[in-house]
């Protein structure tokens, strides 16, 4: 049996049953030396829903991979990164619990590793290894952008508040999402950017930060279309 695909199984089995194991909640506004209460880099709460179907998608993806491409050569040049991503989110939550800083190291390396998973994707099933990893991989995006925001101002890093640091956020999120669409587009990648933006529209409304969420989402929704359609 290739060891790799039944590694990527076993990684995702953990990774999915990780929240078992946790009572992370958010993070703990006053892990910060700066308290983040409330803090407007963060979609809503509802938004985070987006991870049932992340764990769910992700684990039919690795059965399949080990059922029915456990031999492809396309397959394991993706699976390698992948693997790095889901070993490290494994105990994610248990280290944001307790350290910011760690869980933003951590969260950036399972970013990087999901990018570079969906740059190898194989052409084939892509409803069961791009699409997927592009679902898991897009959340990632605006989560470690969130990271960002968090940290900058959590940490004091320069003076431009919980709104300047939540802008930065936005531009780096914006940066990283354009350059996949463009070059390895997926559609669940897209859709996974766009639900993050709006819910960070809903949590602040029609303010100047939630008005430019809601055009990047707007914008990153057309992208996806478009280089979908013409790929």
């Amino acid at each position: 049996m290739p060891i790799r695909a039944l590694s990527i199984l076993i990684l995702t089995l953990a990774f999915v049953g990780s929240p078992l194991f946790s009572t992370f909640n958010g993070f703990n506004p006053d892990l910060y030396p700066n308290p983040q209460i409330d803090p407007p880099v963060q979609p809503a709460g509802y938004a985070f829903s987006i991870w049932g179907i992340i764990y769910l998608w992700l684990t039919v993806s690795a059965i399949f991979g080990l059922w029915k491409r456990a031999d492809h050569t396309s397959w394991d040049a993706a699976r390698v990164p992948l693997m790095v991503s889901l070993a490290v989110g494994v105990p994610w939550l248990a280290v944001a619990g307790v350290s910011p800083l760690g869980a933003t190291a951590m969260i950036w390396t399972m970013l990087i590793a999901a990018l570079i998973a969906l740059t190898r994707m194989p052409v084939d099933n892509r409803a069961m290894f791009a699409e997927p990893v592009g679902l898991y991989a897009g959340w990632l995006t605006a989560a470690s952008c969130v990271s960002i925001g968090l940290m900058g101002d959590g940490f004091n890093v320069a003076a431009l508040g919980q709104i300047g640091w939540a802008f930065v956020a936005l531009g780096v999120a914006l940066l990283i999402s354009v350059t996949m669409l463009l070059r390895h587009p997926t559609w669940a990648y897209g859709v996974a950017v766009s639900w993050a933006l709006v819910g960070i529209f809903v949590q602040n409304g029609t303010g100047a930060l939630g008005i430019t969420a809601l055009a990047m989402a707007i914008g990153i929704a057309g992208l996806t279309v478009w280089r979908n359609l013409h790929h």
